[in-house]
């Protein structure tokens, strides 16, 4: 149906932090036009951090989202410690990575089994899932609460924790509490592998010209384990940064048809190269230090080492909260109380960068601070905006592959496309209300 002429229209996109609305030109069968427009409210984090202590922001991010809150801490207070050179390792840097399990687990599978699983299988909502599968959701919820649980533990309770602070947290709990986390772990294993095992059964759509040589995945490796905190910024393409050049490489711009800033490394207004972050990149540049229990998962459900299509990062997803598990399990078992639940963070002027991975991508801090440890500037670059024009150009792809489709299927597909990266909690779920006009 080369001929096809249609102008599909999304009004509102609904359960956003913020508005926005989608839409897509078809003119003769040639997609002209592509626009996710995001019209989110003026929050003003970056410009009310400016004059406040350098000891703030690990809190104050933190209420910046209330489902990935951890990443937000760590990020800032990554930046932050690099520009006094503290680097918090031993018992401190376990009980982060431990936090950070925490929150992957509780979003990780609030995204698969509640906001994206329904489009898989042909229902509008979480609530109908369990009707259809009452055990396996049990377990779900069971999964969700333990990622919170350990949340709760090592930061103090399970949504904006404080317990965080610079140099590591205001009390480390005793080797017995988290032990009480042991029991819930292992039922969470089970739960996670059944998961897995039923995400393997759906039935996946594709995108042309999704391959590994044509779309850079950015992400952290660690030279010696699956990243959360630490490491260099790397690609698939080639790309070898430390954090700080990573961060003066990323070019944030303003798009006519929305509020929410775009991105690209190098370039300026859009000129630079176009890459995403997420689950696909950091499997593809780091799937290599999964342990072995997690790789054999990964190939009994025929999970390669390099997967392009977005609408599988779904899987990759539960393979993050399986190894999450393990991690938490490993950390636990070998835990000992640090002597100090935080080293000293002098007030040093300077400009620090910090990276870390929010279950949906990469998220970049850079924070300026004067010799009486005021914060001059502040820069804070989320997934979102990193992921914005590869959202775009899976959209274009996509419709002009599958213009054979009815009009309500590919307003779904299109929805899905947009849910394959789980932009923010709140958007990733069924807000997409299309209004189709063709014209033949």
């Amino acid at each position: 149906m080369t001929h096809k002429t249609l102008n599909l229209h999304v009004p509102t996109l609904t359960r956003v932090e913020g508005e926005g609305a989608m839409h897509v030109t078809v003119e003769d069968g040639e997609v002209t036009d592509v626009k996710l427009e995001i019209y989110e409210p003026p929050r003003m984090f970056e410009a009310f951090l400016r004059g406040r202590g350098y000891a703030e922001p690990v809190d104050i991010t933190a209420r910046i989202c209330g489902i990935c809150p951890v990443a937000y801490q760590m990020s800032a207070a990554h930046a932050i410690e690099s520009i006094a050179g503290v680097h918090p390792g031993g018992a401190i840097r376990e009980l982060r990575r431990l936090l950070y399990c925490g929150e992957w687990i509780e979003s990780h599978v609030l995204h698969m089994a509640f906001l994206h699983a329904p489009d898989f299988v042909g229902v509008d909502s979480g609530i109908e899932i369990a009707q259809l599968h009452p055990e396996l959701m049990t377990e779900v919820l069971h999964l969700k609460k333990t990622g919170n649980r350990i949340m709760e533990v090592v930061g103090g309770r399970p949504i904006h924790p404080v317990n965080v602070r610079l140099g590591g947290f205001y009390r480390a709990p005793t080797r017995a509490e988290l032990e009480t986390l042991s029991p819930d772990l292992e039922r969470a294993h089970a739960g996670a592998l059944a998961l897995l095992k039923w995400v393997a059964t759906f039935d996946y759509p594709s995108i042309p010209n999704r391959l590994a040589d044509n779309t850079e995945y950015v992400s952290l490796r660690h030279e010696s384990e699956y990243p959360f905190n630490e490491g260099r910024m790397v690609s698939n393409l080639g790309l070898d940064l430390d954090v700080a050049t990573f961060g003066e490489q990323i070019r944030e711009y303003h798009v006519a048809h929305s509020t929410a800033l775009h991105a690209t490394l190098g370039g300026d207004n859009g000129t630079g190269r176009r890459y995403q972050t997420g689950p696909l990149a950091r499997w593809m540049n780091s799937a290599d230090l999964v342990p072995s229990s997690v790789r054999a998962v990964a190939d009994e459900l025929g999970v390669a080492e390099v997967e392009t299509n977005p609408f599988r990062s779904i899987l990759i997803r539960g393979l993050e909260v399986l190894w999450a598990i393990e991690e938490a399990q490993r950390i636990i078992a070998t835990y000992r109380p640090p002597a100090r639940p935080a080293l000293e963070v002098p007030a040093v002027a300077g400009i620090g960068h910090g990276c870390t991975e929010a279950p949906r991508g990469t998220l970049y801090h850079r924070y300026e601070i004067d010799a009486s440890g005021t914060i001059t500037d502040a820069v804070i670059i989320p997934p979102t905006s990193q992921n914005q024009d590869a959202i775009e150009t899976d959209l274009r792809d996509f419709v002009a592959s599958h213009l054979d489709l009815d009009d309500h299927t590919l307003g779904h597909r299109c929805e899905q496309v947009i849910r394959n990266y789980d932009p923010c909690i709140s958007c990733a779920t069924h807000f997409l209300r299309f209004s189709i006009d063709r014209r033949d």
